[in-house]
């Protein structure tokens, strides 16, 4: 059980008008929670029983419902724990977390808080907290199965399993330094050498993934870009089905990059109107195309729109997909060329099949576990790095030093080392209650 002394509370459903709340504590003054604002004991322990809870400030009845009590470390932070179920009103909850703010040694938790001390206590390691926010901010169906995965332990198991073939691989050169007397079979060092290069192999594969779990969790991010009056932010309306970009006659009027997420195919993707690519004499339409062609430049995949009713020349700005808009005003059209209407939805449906195709060719989540944060990649490029130069020194003492930063960076990834300084940053997005 943990050696926090307080007890913490808060609202672990969303805040305002809803069937039912629930209102978490944990900590060591959960049960004595329980018999203050029910006036009787403690139920016993994961059953779900019918109390009236009253107000510990004036004693006036606040709501009758469910109460739960969860005894450490069989609870989810691993230390005793309750829920209250109640009625999901304004002045339920107000009144609730008003009491429960009364009561000596509790205080309302801080963002994460929850899922921190399941951490400490050991119920979960940090990857698993990780999904766990990845869950609670999943909006399609690839990134609720990617977080599910990591909360089953996808990462844990690889990285754990890494970590205990670098111990083991690292022991021999360990035992040459510290019993450089004994007889130290004449083989193992080759075998160690043999272990740590078939590792950073396997570490160095898995880097090599295009990034795409990051993509998958982040979302991938498409630009819309063209020339003027072509009709972009109309697609963006359209792709988006609400009126999220102004869309007028005079050109120049889309002047900063306007963002909208969506869901293609169970796929995550971020689409992005920008300003029409063009030689202006306006400072703010100029800055307005820098930014457009930043965007183009750093965008996973780009779509170009031009003015179907122009006839333009062949395309001159690189894009992965080509559209030519306003189909349902040109004269003529060229065969082999995408046509759309961004004002009729005629060739939409083709669009988004492409957008969805492409979306599947970078994003498909594949069998083997893959990375999902920038936190995770920069440790096992660390140890990669580590790995390597152990490899290339000679000297013991120094090959064992770096293999000793590679445990150092791997560990760091689920928490089996420098816990206290990663915490606050793994849970600083974390929601109240959680």
């Amino acid at each position: 059980m943990s050696a926090t002394k307080d007890t913490i509370f808060a609202l672990a459903t969303a805040s305002g008008r809803a069937g039912v709340a629930v209102i978490r504590l944990s900590g060591p003054a959960s049960g004595l929670a329980i018999e203050t604002l029910t006036r009787g004991k403690v139920p016993e322990e994961r059953r779900a029983v019918y109390r009236q809870l009253f107000d510990i400030v004036n004693g006036n009845l606040i709501d009758g419902g469910l109460v739960l009590f969860f005894r450490h470390p069989h609870s989810y932070t691993g230390e005793d724990s309750a829920e209250f179920h109640v009625h999901g009103g304004r002045a339920v909850t107000a009144a609730l977390l008003r009491s429960l703010a009364s009561l000596n040694g509790l205080r309302l938790a801080e963002r994460g808080e929850f899922t921190r001390r399941a951490v400490e206590n050991g119920r979960l390691d940090l990857t698993q907290a990780e999904a766990i926010a990845d869950l609670v901010d999943a909006e399609t169906q690839v990134q609720h199965r990617l977080a599910l995965r990591q909360f089953g332990g996808h990462l844990t198991g690889i990285y754990e399993a890494w970590r205990a073939r670098l111990i083991h691989a690292a022991a021999w050169i360990e035992a040459g330094i510290d019993f450089a007397d004994e007889d130290i079979p004449p083989e193992a060092a080759e075998t160690s050498r043999a272990a740590l290069a078939g590792l950073l192999a396997e570490i160095q594969g898995h880097l090599n993934d295009g990034r795409r779990g990051e993509l998958l969790r982040e979302g991938l991010h498409v630009a819309i870009i063209g020339p003027p009056n072509a009709g972009k932010s109309s697609l963006l309306n359209a792709l988006a089905q609400r009126d999220v970009a102004i869309v007028s006659e005079i050109p120049g009027t889309t002047r900063d990059v306007i963002e909208v997420r969506l869901d293609l195919g169970g796929y995550p993707v971020i689409l992005a109107d920008t300003a029409g690519l063009r030689e202006s004499e306006d400072q703010i339409e100029q800055e307005g195309v820098r930014r457009a062609r930043a965007r183009a430049e750093a965008a996973d995949l780009r779509i170009l729109v031009l003015d179907g009713t122009v006839a333009p020349a062949d395309p001159c700005i690189p894009a992965e997909i080509v559209v030519w808009n306003k189909a349902d005003l040109a004269a003529a059209r060229i065969q082999g060329r995408l046509w759309i209407s961004a004002k009729t939805g005629e060739g939409l449906d083709v669009l988004i099949g492409q957008l969805a195709a492409a979306s599947a060719e970078r994003l498909e989540l594949p069998e083997a576990p893959v990375l999902t944060r920038a936190r995770h990649r920069a440790a096992l490029e660390e140890a990669a790095r580590s790995i390597s130069a152990s490899l290339d020194t000679p000297e013991p003492e120094l090959a064992a030093e770096h293999l000793r930063l590679a445990l150092r960076s791997i560990g760091r990834i689920t928490g089996r080392v420098d816990l206290d300084e990663l915490l606050d940053v793994v849970f600083r997005d974390f929601c109240i209650g959680k």
